[in-house]
């Protein structure tokens, strides 16, 4: 079969270029919707960085926000590349529903900590540069974003927990409260005198003006030992005092009981050992 032409110019040909060109344009369609996607996000995040610096919103707010605009935004922009390439939305949608169950099994954890880092900054369990409790974890927090909160511990360590765990844990907010109590427990003789020893420990506690006078120191005795009377200690102190008073207790209680004779017992056994035979 000939080929026809028009103007010196076969039809295959025509054909073959208007192609090309609606490849190009849909190619330079797409790179303008990347960057002009790119840099409406990056106006967005300005503008949302301006307005939580000048609300009340705590600082560990401002990465979590950040994240959820660039993934959204990441969405969007794909979804309309997409859609340029002559793929339809509801098409999209049919075959994500289609696969919603195995998307959903695979993505369950990460789902989960979306959740839980979403329910973090609803609740507002803590803050940034709170010291907390999680489970067996202790530590200052960090940052928190979509999937994991940071903390540092007291040892300089940086320990990254995924938020469904922290959503799900047993949380202590030791930074909840301005003030913290101070539980010490010291052990005495049974033949100490329980009198001085009240004494003694208030002195201490007099000592030291990070110890509050409200409420008044508790001192009293807790329980009744095998080998020693245990004497309860329990001051107020503010929360960013708490090791310095905590050191001191332990430190000058010692101290004190070492100055007036009162000796920390140790754990002891007496053994009798009767004989059948008369005592020698």
């Amino acid at each position: 079969m000939e080929n026809i032409e028009i103007d010196g110019t076969t039809v295959e040909n025509i054909i073959s270029s208007e192609k090309l060109y609606s490849y190009g344009m849909t190619l330079l369609a797409i790179v303008l919707m990347i960057a002009c996607g790119f840099a409406v996000t990056k106006i967005i995040l300005k503008i949302t960085d301006k307005a939580l610096k000048k609300s009340t919103a705590d600082p560990i707010l401002y990465t979590f926000v950040r994240n959820v605009i660039r993934v959204a935004a990441i969405i969007i922009i794909a979804t309309m590349c997409l859609g340029a390439l002559g793929i339809q939305i509801h098409t999209i949608i049919a075959v994500v529903g289609a696969a919603g169950a195995a998307i959903a099994l695979a993505l369950k954890d990460s789902l989960a900590n979306i959740a839980g880092g979403v329910m973090i900054i609803i609740t507002k369990p803590f803050g940034k540069d709170d010291l907390i409790d999680i489970g067996d974890v202790s530590g200052q927090v960090q940052d928190i974003d979509l999937f994991l909160t940071t903390l540092k511990t007291y040892d300089n360590k940086t320990i990254t927990i995924p938020n469904g765990i922290v959503n799900t844990s047993i949380l202590v907010n030791h930074s909840k409260e301005s003030r913290r109590r101070v539980d010490c427990t010291f052990g005495i003789g049974y033949h100490d005198n329980i009198g001085n020893v009240k004494k003694i420990m208030r002195e201490v506690c007099d000592g030291n003006k990070l110890i509050l006078k409200d409420p008044e120191p508790l001192i009293g005795v807790a329980n009744h030992g095998n080998n020693a009377v245990e004497m309860d200690l329990k001051v107020w102190c503010d929360t960013d005092d708490y090791w310095d008073v905590k050191y001191y207790l332990e430190e000058k209680i010692k101290t004190a009981f070492d100055e007036n004779g009162i000796q920390i017992p140790y754990p002891q056994m007496d053994v009798h050992i009767k004989t059948d035979g008369a005592a020698k």
